[in-house]
Formats: C-alpha cells, structure tokens, sequence
C-alpha cells in the first residue's frame, strides 16, 4: 500500500455497528464487564479507547513500525521515552534540538540521575567523543530545530548498533511522509503530533513509533502507569489531519522552496537555511533519506539585533507570529525568544541561532501571497 493510500486506510475501517466511514468518537471513561475481567477488549479508558487505538494502528503503519503509542502532547511523549532509562545512564543529543527538548533534559530529567551531552552529529567521530559505557540512547532530530542541520540517520544508526545504543529520532520536522526513520535503522520514531500529523492548529498531541515489541511494550505500561494520555477528540482529530497529510506537505515543501529561494534574493538577509538548497552542508544526505526538503525556512539578517527581528515579527500578516509549526497556515517566530528561549543564549549562539534569526513555517496557502508578505515586511526593516 502506497503513503497516500496508507493515509486514509492504514488501520482505519468504517464502524461496525453502524458502518460510519469515520472513526467514533468514543467519549466514555469505562466499559462495562460481562463479569469481572471479561469484557471486549476495553476495560478503562486511560489503558484503551478504541479511537486511540485506531489512530494508533494508523500512524504505526505510516512509520513502518509495530507498534505506536500516544501522548497527550509531544512533550509528554519525549517524557515516556526518557522514562526508559534508569540513573547513571547517559544520553548523546544533537546540539540543535527543540527548546522544550533542552528543557525537559536538562532541568528534569538530569535530576533523577541522567547525563546528557549535546553535541554536533556532522560526523560518527563526534558522537564517539561523547560515548562511553553509560551510553544508551542517542537522539537525534532531523531535519534540526531551527536550523535546519540534516544528520544522517543510517549512519548513526549503523554505529549505535555497534555499541548496543538505542537511537531516538525526532521526526516533528520531516513527518512520515517525507522521512521514515525506522526504515534507516531507528528503534524510537517520536512525533508532536500537534504539527504536521494534525495539520491545522486545533489539537495538542504526541506519539512514539518503535519496530521494537519489548520496547513498544514498555512504553504502553508508562503510558498508562503515568496516565498522559489523549483524550478521544484529540485522537479523531489527528486521525481527520492525518487523511490529508501527503498533499499538505507536499504543497508546503513546494511554497518553501520558492520563499527560500525568494529569501536569498534580499539584500537585507544574511544566512537562509533550508535543506534543498545545494549548498546546504548535507543536502546530499538529505535527498537520500527525505521524499522533499519540509516546509520549514531559516533566516537571519546582516544586522543582527534583536530590534531588527521585531520589526520583521510585528509587519507580516498572512505569516502569524505564533508558537508551533505544521498548519495550513504560515507561522513565523522567533526562536531565541519563543521557541528556544529556555536555551542559554551562548549555547544558541554555538549552533549559529542568532538573536535576529526567524524561523518559517510554511504552509499551504498561495505562495505569491506568501512572498509579497514577507517583501513587504522586509521593506519595513
């Protein structure tokens, strides 16, 4: 079954006992026994809900998994995954990875024990650096936020193997259509599915992928032992997002690339990061394991200040200045002070995320709108 079939079908079948195409909202909290322990499948409604469990088949099949297991946001995934490990153990990151990603590491996590160090994934020789027998997960976030940086999953896949680490790919950026992360290696897919996966900025939402039974299994005693689980109208809504996926992203790569290249063209930008431009450090990389380059642009301005982003945040108008990413709708912000704002500033600064660095997200509406926006604004700088 191709993607675009996989979308719409993959674990979704009309309701038997009424034949709605669309999945039921199953709204209960609990399920009544015929006797104790005997029932249909569905005992509690934190454990199992049936609308969960068809989004859940979906999005397993979208990532080639066995399993996936759903969250009430992205973050609370990234918490159940971290979860796995146990004190003394350590984490390798890349260094240009999500603010909330940092946070939840760095100020939660590393309470309980757990070391992580953040590092560039250009190469196998800098993630050895920082590997030692503590070691057991390596995560990595491809295409990187907000830099754009591309890391080749298959590469560190093949060596974590050697070393008997699980690798962890944060695939927000790319969504399944674009990028499939277990078919290059990975034991862990993780997605806020508040972004692409449900499209139109209505629902907070998260997931995790593995191909890996024990693993899977893990994680649904954490889900349901900790209880940050989705409701059942959040699930309806990422499986409605979801029917429509490919031709979302497909119509948002294809407004990025022509903003992206429209960007290089203003003598007032300095730096345009996006993964489709030959010149990008590992576009190569990128054309073998994404479908396209995303809908996700970077840029940063030859006067570099704070005031010079405000300006371009406070002039757009069909970009809104808003947190998140994903929708139908373009977004820009600012990520030193939004999205990347719990980030030291000398750690933004060692990645390349300046003070008047905005990040795109590109969606789906006419690109000659799109770019007459943003010409405009500039035109205030």
């Amino acid at each position: 079954m191709k993607f675009g079939t996989k979308v719409i079908h993959a674990g979704v079948e009309p309701d038997p006992s009424t034949g709605a195409i669309m999945t039921p909202i199953f709204q209960t909290s609990t399920y009544v026994q015929s006797a104790p322990g005997e029932h249909q499948g569905y005992a509690y409604a934190r454990s199992q809900n049936p609308t969960r469990t068809v989004l859940e088949n979906n999005l397993a099949a979208l990532e080639n998994g066995a399993m996936a297991i759903c969250y009430s946001s992205g973050m609370a995934a990234m918490d159940a995954v971290l979860r796995l490990l146990s004190p003394g153990d350590e984490v390798v990151a890349t260094n240009d990875i999500y603010g909330g990603t940092y946070r939840i590491m760095n100020q939660v996590f590393v309470k309980y024990g757990i070391k992580f160090h953040f590092v560039g994934m250009d190469s196998i020789e800098s993630i050895a650096e920082a590997v030692n027998e503590n070691t057991k997960m390596i995560w990595v976030e491809t295409p990187t936020n907000p830099m754009l940086n591309i890391i080749d999953i298959a590469m560190v896949c093949e060596y974590a193997k050697t070393k008997s680490i699980q690798v962890c790919v944060d695939n927000t950026f790319a969504s399944p259509y674009l990028q499939n992360p277990i078919d290059l290696g990975t034991d862990i897919v993780i997605h806020s599915a508040t972004k692409y996966l449900g499209g139109h900025s209505d629902v907070v939402h998260g997931a995790v992928i593995t191909n890996d039974i024990e693993t899977g299994e893990k994680l649904r005693f954490i889900q349901n032992a900790v209880g940050a689980i989705p409701g059942p109208q959040d699930c309806f809504l990422i499986i409605r997002g979801i029917k429509t996926l490919h031709v979302r992203v497909q119509r948002a790569c294809e407004n990025a690339r022509k903003i992206a290249e429209y960007l290089l063209t203003n003598d007032k930008v300095n730096n345009v990061y996006y993964p489709g431009f030959e010149s990008h450090p590992n576009h190569e990389v990128a054309k073998k394991q994404m479908k396209d380059f995303g809908g996700m642009v970077s840029f940063d301005f030859k006067e570099d200040s704070l005031d010079t982003a405000r300006t371009m945040l406070s002039a757009t108008h069909l970009f809104a200045l808003a947190e998140s990413l994903g929708g139908v709708e373009s977004l820009i912000g600012h990520p030193a002070s939004m999205t990347h704002g719990s980030i030291p500033r000398e750690e933004r600064l060692k990645v390349g995320l300046t003070d008047s660095l905005i990040r795109l997200s590109v969606g789906i509406e006419d690109v000659d709108d799109l770019i007459q926006d943003l010409d405009n604004a500039l035109a205030k700088i």
